[in-house]
């Protein structure tokens, strides 16, 4: 099994890039986020590697890091998802933006990736909320908590009507929430809706 290659990159594709290690070129899918990252044909690379290994093919899938490899294994536990769509998942969303999105519950960010329509979203946000490992990031826990409480309908009313007003002007509900307990440190535990929100605005705004 190979776990990691380090070499030259030799090719990058649309879906792939060929990596020579001493003269031999593995061939390692990755995500479009991962092939914008790596560097320039004739640059050296390091990828962690997944091997997947079938009756009648052998495939590589790169990554820049553990942790994005982490979310390509997880994403593929659930049903309806294999290599493909959890690479499409990665392309259109950070490691991060996928914790938060199962944190919330947001299941109109998964589906943001091709192929992911509502029924296979809403199994992610749901079937993955409780499964990630503890060595898998989930981003800041601080923030992350905030969001739970948020998706699980534990957040004050004032804290959920401002994320909704955010919402309603365009932002993304991450955005938003963000935006929102940035401005709860601010503002203090008391503060009502329309302080959040003019707070709120200004955190986006920077």
């Amino acid at each position: 099994m190979i776990g990691k290659l380090k070499g030259v990159i030799d090719e990058i594709g649309d879906d792939h890039v060929l990596v020579d290690v001493h003269g031999v070129c593995y061939v390692a899918f990755c995500s479009t986020r991962t092939l914008s990252r790596i560097g320039s044909p004739g640059e050296a690379v390091t990828l962690v590697i997944e091997t997947f290994v079938r009756e009648d093919q052998l495939k590589l899938y790169g990554f820049i890091s553990a942790e994005e490899r982490g979310w390509f294994n997880l994403l593929q536990s659930v049903q309806g998802v294999g290599a493909r769509v959890a690479l499409a998942i990665l392309s259109t969303l950070s490691a991060g933006e996928i914790a938060n999105a199962v944190a919330l519950g947001d299941k109109a960010a998964v589906s943001r990736a091709p192929g992911v329509g509502p029924k296979v979203a809403t199994r992610i946000v749901t079937e993955l909320k409780n499964k990630v490992p503890a060595g898998l990031s989930m981003g800041d826990s601080e923030g992350v908590a905030f969001r739970q409480e948020v998706g699980e309908g534990a957040a004050p009313a004032a804290v959920s009507d401002a994320i909704s007003a955010l919402s309603n002007l365009g932002y993304s509900r991450d955005q938003a929430a963000g935006a929102v307990s940035a401005a709860l440190k601010n503002a203090g535990e008391g503060a009502d809706s329309a302080v959040l929100i003019r707070l709120g605005l200004k955190e986006l705004a920077t």
